[in-house]
């Protein structure tokens, strides 16, 4: 049978819409605000081969994670994957594992006895066990530390469920209704995505259906190949730093890309990266990949949706061991502080081979943050959620503020309404970050600060990259400001200040600041013109110092929710900061 191009494309777009339709039932059938609000997964399509074909909007960083993980279950189970099965894996170090809190869920799809496809989900479940709430924290020494693995296993075979594999889920970790709820909405996504490909293949043929994700492959490998053409030959270096800390071993751990572009591929070669560490800073080939595709998307055709064909030209090489490479038992629950800078390096050698595509490095991190505690009826709470910051100067507009990281794309932030609804926390400041740095031609994105006052004893765990080494300017634009963290007592006080933090108690009363950095600016700053610098005055955009609370409260807020007395908070150093609160 041969299709002709008008249906290859009606096809097509089929197939991302079924990705999409996917993307948006998980969403909705979700209990986690982490995944319903925040956004935080990806859906998809592979065919029979385990080939990417479609994949939904979500996080950019899951691209080269979903065909992964089929190919996985493809190489355990082979012929014994069977219609109605739905396969199951977490496992950091197989199929496209990124940290246990991220759990991939696939399913093939049959059409008269015929494997034609797979439909796959990646979500991140609030709570999956380990040593602290949430599963993940930056003081974990190996993986056995971060939670329940789930190793590529049958959690329903031939329609049937493996009840005992859900019974030691929910056994294993905190919050089991949430958890199995998030369990639940994964599996609605993948009859979903089940059903439209069924209906593909039934109004255009099995082997139509066929013929067209072998034709989209070609499609996707040629208008990559055509703007990798548009990219000069040479070979690009860039070196940087991922910030580590007392269980890394050290305080920045380098880091480096070669990136060579060559008849018609693009080489990123990581050799010479720091080797894996005894903390969670380390993440796994298979992240890796998905990483170096995410700027490699960006920097040839960004538009066409993403598949296996659009990544054929690529070729990533670093040796085993290292931290873009690590090694079974490595923990890797903080993977994205890697990962990220996987990326960030990329498109630091090519940002200005490709001014058009690229912007100045940006704040980078996820800046992941936990506030968890435990109510007096004895359930445990847990808030998760990334942070926004500024984004680099590009090479004709000032960067964009209060924007999610390359890694995580389509993600929101939690809403402030959200978060004092369910949790005993007031949001006090919200607010961009306009202090001086990221100058340039055209400055740098700004940052945010963001402010919790804790209403009942309560624990914090966070992990912000670029909190010792700023993001980097280009062409003599200048480098931004640091991500950090803060700590206030009750009384206004600076407690604690730094980049990493596992299980720090707090009081009621207490202040936690999340600061974003700003961007790094492009091209030199005696270059800015100056409309730009008095729109930047007319906008209220004062460049100051990032200000603390501006009084002590005048009484102790009650506990609402409050769960049981955490203890003393870390040794007092004085501080505070000043300068007007802004809201």
């Amino acid at each position: 049978m041969i299709v002709d191009p008008f249906t290859v494309e009606v096809i097509k777009e089929g197939l991302q819409a079924t990705a999409q339709e996917m993307f948006i039932a998980l969403g909705q059938s979700s209990q986690s605000p982490i995944i319903y609000e925040v956004l935080d997964y990806a859906t998809g399509l592979t065919d029979a081969e385990g080939r990417l074909v479609a994949q939904g909007q979500g996080v950019p960083g899951f691209i080269g994670c979903l065909d992964f993980a089929v190919r996985e279950a493809l190489a355990k189970f082979g012929d014994r994957l069977h219609e109605g099965d739905i396969v199951a894996i977490n496992d950091p170090f197989l199929g496209g594992g990124t940290h246990l809190s991220d759990v991939t869920l696939l399913m093939p799809v049959f059409v008269a006895g015929r494997r034609v496809a797979f439909v796959a989900s990646k979500a991140h479940w609030t709570e999956v066990g380990g040593m602290h709430p949430g599963s993940w924290s930056p003081d974990a020494t190996e993986v056995y530390q971060e939670g329940l693995q789930l190793p590529c296993v049958k959690v329903v075979e031939r329609g049937r469920l493996n009840h005992a594999l859900l019974d030691v889920i929910a056994a294993n970790v905190r919050l089991p209704e949430q958890t199995l709820g998030d369990f639940w909405a994964q599996v609605a996504a993948l009859k979903v995505g089940a059903r439209r490909v069924v209906d593909l293949c039934q109004r255009y043929g099995v082997d139509g259906v066929l013929e067209a994700m072998d034709a989209l492959q070609e499609q996707g490998y040629e208008i990559t190949r055509r703007a990798l053409a548009r990219i000069p030959e040479g070979v690009y270096e860039a070196e940087d730093f991922i910030d580590g800390d007392e269980r890394a071993g050290a305080e920045r751990l380098p880091v480096r890309v070669k990136v060579t572009v060559r008849d018609g591929r693009m080489i990123c070669d990581f050799t010479g990266s720091s080797p894996q560490v005894p903390g969670p800073l380390n993440c796994t080939r298979s992240v890796l990949i998905s990483s170096v595709r995410a700027a490699f998307k960006a920097v040839t055709d960004p538009a066409f949706p993403a598949c296996d064909g659009c990544f054929r030209p690529l070729e990533i090489v670093c040796p085993d061991g290292t931290i873009f490479t690590a090694r079974r038992p490595a923990a890797t629950s903080t993977y994205f502080e890697v990962d990220q800078m996987a990326c960030d390096l990329v498109c630091k050698a090519l940002a200005e081979v490709v001014p058009h595509r690229l912007t100045a490095g940006h704040y980078l991190s996820v800046c992941g943050t936990i506030l968890a505690g435990r109510t007096p009826e004895g359930e445990d709470w847990l808030l998760v959620e990334p942070q926004v910051g500024g984004w680099g100067a590009a090479a004709d507009r000032d960067g964009t503020g209060a924007l999610f990281n390359i890694g995580d794309g389509e993600t929101y932030i939690l809403p402030v309404e959200v978060a004092e609804t369910r949790y005993p926390v007031r949001i006090e400041r919200f607010a961009l970050n306009t202090e001086p740095g990221g100058d340039g031609r055209y400055r740098g994105g700004f940052g945010c600060i963001r402010e919790y006052r804790v209403l009942a004893p309560t624990h914090l765990t966070a992990s912000f990259g670029r909190h010792r080494t700023p993001p980097w300017g280009v062409a003599g634009g200048r480098p931004g400001t640091p991500n950090r963290i803060r700590i206030f007592g009750a009384d206004g006080r600076l407690r604690w200040e730094g980049g990493r933090v596992a299980r720090h108690p707090l009081a009621p009363g207490d202040r936690v600041q999340l600061i974003t950095g700003v961007g790094g600016g492009w091209g030199p700053p005696e270059a800015r013109h100056p409309e730009d610098a008095a729109r930047d005055h007319r906008l209220g955009y004062v460049r100051e110092e990032v200000p603390g609370p501006v009084t002590p409260p005048a009484s102790q807020p009650q506990p609402r929710n409050g769960p049981a007395a955490a203890g003393e908070s870390r040794g007092e150093r004085p501080g505070g900061g000043n300068g007007a609160d802004r809201h």
